[in-house]
C-alpha cells in the first residue's frame, strides 16, 4: 500500500472509530443497547445526555495525527473525538461513560469531564472556553521545563466570544508559548447560531489581530486539516510561538443527545450532510490507485466490533467502591490531597 493510501486509511480508521463510539454511546444512553449485549436487568447504561461530535470527526483526526504521546491536549464538553484521536483506550473510555471503576477517571468524570493523563489528554470541560487557559498554563509549563513538547487546545466558535479566549491568546503570544489553538467552528453555540452573534471574521481574524499566525481550513476535509495542522505544528515545534487553526465544520446533531435541534433549518442540515467528512475521505481513498472498498469496509467492521466489545465490557464491569468517593478530593482541614 502506498504512503498516500496508508495515510488516508489511518485517518479513515480514526474517524470511523470516533463515530462508532459516539453512536453506540448515544444508543446506550437511551437504554437501547440490546445490540451491544445489554445486561439481563437492563441497569447498565450510559448515564445522562451526551455532547456528540458527529460530523466533526475530521478535525481531531487531522490534528492529533501529528501529536506525540507526550504532547498535551485540552478539550471541550464535546471531547470524545479528541480523546480517542489522542490515543486513549476506547474500552476504558466507554467504562467512564458508564460510570464504572475501570473508566479512565474511575467513573467520576463521565462524558463531559473525561480525561486521560497517560496520553496527555488533560480533560474535557463543561465550561465554555475554560480549556483555553488550562492549555496556556500547560504550554507555559512545557516552556519553563524546556521540554520539546507542545499543547493542542480545542475549542468551539462559541468560546471566542468569551473572555478567556482573548486572555489566553494574549498570554500565549506575549510569552511565546508552544501551543496550537484549534477552533472547531461548527457554527452553533448550544441552540444559537454563532454567525449573527460574532463580530468580524471569527477566530482566525482575531488571532491575526494579536499577531498569531492562523490558517482557515475546510474542517470536513480530513486531508486539508491534516496538512494545515502539520504546517502549523511544525512552526510551533520549531519555536515559532503559538498558532491557530480555524476549522470550519458542522455539528450534525443537537447540542446534547436528547436535543432534536428543532430550532435548526432542515435545509441547512441536509446541505451539511452532503459534506460528511467520513464520506469525503472514503471517496478520496477510492480515487487513489490501488485502493479498494473492501479495505475500508473491513476498517468499518473492525471499528464496530471494537465498540461492541467495549460496550459489553462496560456493562459488566464493576461499579466503583463507595470509599472511592472520598479519593481525589481535598480535605478542608489539613489541606492535603488523598
Amino acid at each position: 500500500m502506498s504512503k498516500d493510501l496508508h495515510c488516508v486509511a489511518d485517518l479513515y480508521r480514526t474517524m470511523v472509530r470516533i463515530r462508532a463510539f459516539e453512536n453506540a454511546a448515544e444508543l446506550a444512553s437511551q437504554g437501547g443497547v440490546s445490540a451491544y449485549g445489554k445486561s439481563a436487568d437492563g441497569s447498565a447504561r450510559v448515564r445522562g445526555p451526551l455532547h456528540l461530535s458527529t460530523g466533526q470527526e475530521a478535525v481531531p483526526t487531522g490534528v492529533c495525527a501529528h501529536l506525540r504521546r507526550s504532547d498535551y491536549l485540552t478539550s471541550t464538553h464535546r471531547g470524545h473525538g479528541h480523546t480517542l484521536a489522542k490515543g486513549a483506550d476506547l474500552r476504558r473510555m466507554m467504562c467512564e461513560l458508564f460510570g464504572k471503576a475501570a473508566g479512565t477517571n474511575g467513573g467520576k468524570g463521565g462524558s463531559m469531564h473525561i480525561a486521560d493523563f497517560s496520553v496527555g489528554m488533560l480533560g474535557a470541560n463543561g465550561v465554555v472556553a475554560a480549556g483555553l487557559p488550562i492549555a496556556v498554563g500547560a504550554a507555559h509549563a512545557q516552556k519553563l521545563q524546556q521540554r520539546a513538547d507542545v499543547t493542542a487546545c480545542f475549542f468551539g466558535d462559541g468560546a471566542i466570544n468569551r473572555g478567556p479566549f482573548l486572555e489566553s491568546l494574549n498570554w500565549a503570544r506575549v510569552y511565546h508559548l508552544p501551543v496550537l489553538f484549534v477552533c472547531e467552528d461548527n457554527r452553533w453555540s448550544a441552540t444559537t447560531a454563532s454567525g449573527p452573534m460574532t463580530a468580524g471574521d471569527g477566530a482566525s481574524a482575531r488571532a491575526l489581530s494579536l499577531d498569531i499566525a492562523a490558517l482557515r481550513v475546510d474542517g470536513n476535509d480530513v486531508l486539508a486539516v491534516h496538512a494545515a495542522a502539520a504546517e502549523l505544528l511544525k512552526q510551533v515545534r520549531a519555536g515559532g510561538g503559538p498558532r491557530l487553526l480555524h476549522a470550519i465544520t458542522y455539528r450534525v446533531k443537537g447540542h446534547v443527545s436528547v436535543d432534536q435541534a428543532a430550532y435548526r433549518n432542515p435545509q441547512e442540515l441536509q446541505a451539511a450532510l452532503l459534506t460528511d467528512p467520513i464520506a469525503r475521505a472514503r471517496a478520496h481513498y477510492l480515487a487513489l490507485s490501488g485502493a479498494s472498498a473492501e479495505q475500508l469496509d473491513q476498517i468499518e467492521r473492525e471499528a464496530l466490533e471494537e465498540v461492541a466489545q467495549a460496550v459489553a465490557f462496560a456493562q459488566e464491569a464493576p461499579w466503583p467502591d463507595a470509599d472511592s468517593a472520598y479519593t481525589d478530593v481535598q480535605t478542608l482541614g489539613a489541606g492535603t490531597w488523598r
